[in-house]
């Protein structure tokens, strides 16, 4: 099984968002919502417009726990949800196929990634990329393992820091400085 990582460097997270852009509005805010929110590709796309249009924050059942998550939208956030929902019904999933009615799926989602992470020159990215970047970069900022773990419902913060990829940085670079 392959592990995916992080985008670790904030100029790849610029890159895909322009790529992302390029190829349809929709796929942009899917990467946008996935690396600000750290939900699960499933839970990302199960979302509906009313789900989160005018809402303060995003409240579902995480579909692979079944535990209720809430999380804060942010005014950068508030202000890509309305631009993205502004001519969308409420009971629209959010990431909607342009195919009929229905959503998009996870193995969409993933080729909508890979074209775009293959263009910009990244590897080992995959739909968990999101959630693994937003907690890379939450962590980069607040330091704060605990939080990050309850937000992700995690059991414990060694198991947050490794999903995140912290752990392999701290490796990278002992061996970086190490030799005999």
């Amino acid at each position: 099984m392959k592990t995916v990582q992080p985008i670790r460097d904030i100029a790849m997270i610029a890159a895909m968002k322009d790529v992302l852009m390029k190829q349809h509005y929709r796929n942009y805010f899917l990467f946008v919502l996935g690396i600000n929110t750290g939900l699960r590709i499933s839970d990302l796309l199960a979302l509906r417009v009313g789900d989160v249009r005018g809402k303060s924050h995003i409240i579902i059942t995480e579909q692979k726990t079944g535990k209720l998550k809430r999380f804060k939208i942010n005014n950068e956030l508030q202000q890509h949800i309305s631009k993205f929902t502004i001519d969308k019904n409420i009971a629209t999933y959010l990431f909607q196929s342009r195919r009929g009615q229905d959503r998009i799926h996870r193995v969409q989602a993933w080729k909508i990634l890979n074209a775009a992470a293959k263009e910009v020159g990244l590897s080992e990215i995959g739909t968990h990329t999101l959630r693994k970047t937003f907690g890379y970069h939450f962590y980069q900022k607040y330091k704060d393992v605990a939080v990050l773990q309850q937000i992700f419902n995690h059991s414990s913060p060694a198991v947050t820091m490794r999903y995140i990829g912290i752990n392999q940085d701290i490796m990278d670079e002992a061996v970086d400085g190490f030799s005999l």
